[in-house]
């Protein structure tokens, strides 16, 4: 059996390591597809080398094509691309092509690889927000329609694909990836005592992760969002690591000065899987707008505050740690007293969140495989 992994971003480094780790142990041969979607050291370089992650085998360039382009252009150079990319796929002939997550890029391979005749897995599937302002919801669903084997996190994303048509023999209820890669490293990240790195005092602090371009894709937006953490930051501390993406668009904006303003607020540039990991682990509490976090929080018991008005991860409200607040000022300042005061709410950690879905996904495509 050949397979191959597709990695198009800096989360899909951690959702792709336990597979490699699986297939070594299982002397499965694989492949490693990267298209650069994000390509820096402090995005992905850092990552691959914490999770031992090997050197992709194939690379179809894409962040020097697209980082700064137009939308239409951006379109223009994911179809410049497709003669490579068929030839790379054609070359490797892998009995499937395992896509991760809802990255555009790794929507694209799927749609390519399927109209090729290639087989195509999706780890992480029939995950939905109902948000179409998000391009992780479009490249989701492209994913889930171009896929023979779709493995699911919780059951919320199981009801989603029966209910759109997907026949019951393609879906696999499996667990989280994530967790997988977070129980392997979590005793390495609580080692680290990164946090002291920038004077913070132990469950003194909050965490602030924001950067989707659906809720920076404006001066309004913008704004928003700024008046909102400076109420917030009045009452905590926040540590704010800057996605690139973001900080392209705070300086589009003229923003980037209002933002480093801000009193008691620290920015500080992306970190590693493991010092954010130690960021996590020593915080009061979290706020974001990323999925993952919302599930690592979950597992990790600490409290999350979605800055969204919806998730596509119910399982994290409904039995985790996450609360969706918005930017709702007040509704976000009540649930940090209940958090401070330990009101907060008792979470759960959701089944097969237990670090093997690595193990149950391979054995799974084994035996579809015979």
């Amino acid at each position: 059996m050949k397979l191959m992994f597709v990695v198009a971003s800096r989360p899909n480094f951690m959702k792709i390591a336990p597979l490699i780790k699986e297939a070594k142990k299982r002397k499965i041969n694989f492949s490693i597809l990267y298209t650069e979607q994000h390509k820096s050291e402090s995005m992905t370089g850092i990552f691959s080398r914490e999770l031992n992650i090997p050197k992709p085998d194939y690379s179809l360039g894409l962040k020097a094509k697209v980082g700064k382009l137009s939308k239409n252009r951006k379109l223009m150079a994911f179809f410049s691309s497709i003669p490579h990319l068929i030839s790379i796929l054609r070359k490797d002939k892998p009995d499937y092509v395992i896509v991760v997550g809802d990255v555009i890029s790794s929507a694209y391979v799927a749609l390519i690889a399927k109209k090729i005749g290639l087989n195509v897995a999706h780890v992480e599937s029939g995950l939905r927000s109902f948000n179409n302002e998000m391009p992780e919801e479009k490249a989701r669903i492209i994913i889930d329609n171009n896929s023979e084997l779709l493995f699911t996190t919780e059951e919320s994303a199981n009801e989603h694909l029966k209910k759109e048509g997907v026949n019951e023999k393609k879906i696999f209820f499996v667990g989280n990836i994530m967790i997988d890669s977070l129980s392997l490293k979590l005793k390495e990240a609580e080692k680290l005592d990164y946090y002291k790195k920038f004077k913070l005092k132990k469950k003194d602090y909050a965490i602030l992760t924001f950067h989707r371009h659906e809720n920076l894709n404006g001066a309004y937006k913008i704004n928003k969002f700024i008046l909102f953490i400076k109420e917030i930051s009045k009452k905590v501390e926040i540590v704010y690591p800057l996605h690139p993406a973001a900080k392209i668009q705070f300086k589009k904006f003229d923003k980037i000065e209002e933002l480093n303003k801000i009193k008691n607020i620290k920015i500080i540039e992306p970190v590693g899987y493991l010092a954010m990991l130690n960021l996590m682990l020593n915080s009061k509490f979290v706020m974001t707008d990323s999925g993952g976090i919302q599930e690592e929080t979950t597992f990790l018991k600490i409290p999350c505050l979605t800055l969204r008005t919806e998730t596509e991860r119910p399982v994290t409200v409904k039995i985790g740690t996450n609360t969706v607040v918005g930017l709702n000022k007040i509704y976000c300042l009540n649930k940090i007293r209940e958090i401070e005061a330990g009101l907060y709410k008792k979470s759960s950690i959701p089944r097969f969140w237990d670090g093997k879905t690595a193990e149950r996904i391979l054995e799974i495509i084994k035996n579809e495989k015979r």
